[in-house]
């Protein structure tokens, strides 16, 4: 819904904060506000421009969401657009899950696009435009 319905009318730099637990399987749970993440997006022009949370580092938790994130997309159509779609496999990282159960310290991290950057700076309308092999 957010997509559809506001995404496009986000003009001015916007940081969109605390993402509802379903759509951000790896972000760690927010410290007072449950059924939401530690999650923010920057959106500028309508575009998302970074991407940043902090990673959740509890294996029980993490496994836990990963096999519901399974358990959707099997029930949703395996990410079939079409009758015609063969869809695609989504299973658990076993192997993620296993290091987490290791150990891993509090982590967080931002991600900005740089070739989303030259997007907004150039007035693209397309990410081909931009990168240097499409």
């Amino acid at each position: 819904v957010f997509e559809e319905v506001v995404e496009s009318t986000l003009r001015q730099p916007t940081f969109v904060l605390e993402h509802p637990l379903e759509i951000s399987p790896l972000a760690k749970p927010h410290r007072s506000k449950p059924g939401v993440t530690e999650r923010f997006e920057l959106f500028i022009q309508g575009r998302e421009l970074a991407n940043s949370f902090s990673e959740l580092t509890d294996p029980i938790d993490q496994r836990e969401r990963l096999v519901a994130q399974v358990s959707t997309h099997a029930a949703t159509g395996g990410g079939k657009e079409s009758k015609d779609d063969a869809g695609y496999e989504v299973k658990v990282d076993e192997d993620f899950l296993t290091a987490l159960e290791f150990g891993m310290p509090p982590t967080g991290g931002m991600g900005l696009g740089v070739d989303r950057l030259v997007m907004l700076m150039t007035n693209s309308a397309s990410i081909r435009d931009v990168i240097a092999f499409p």
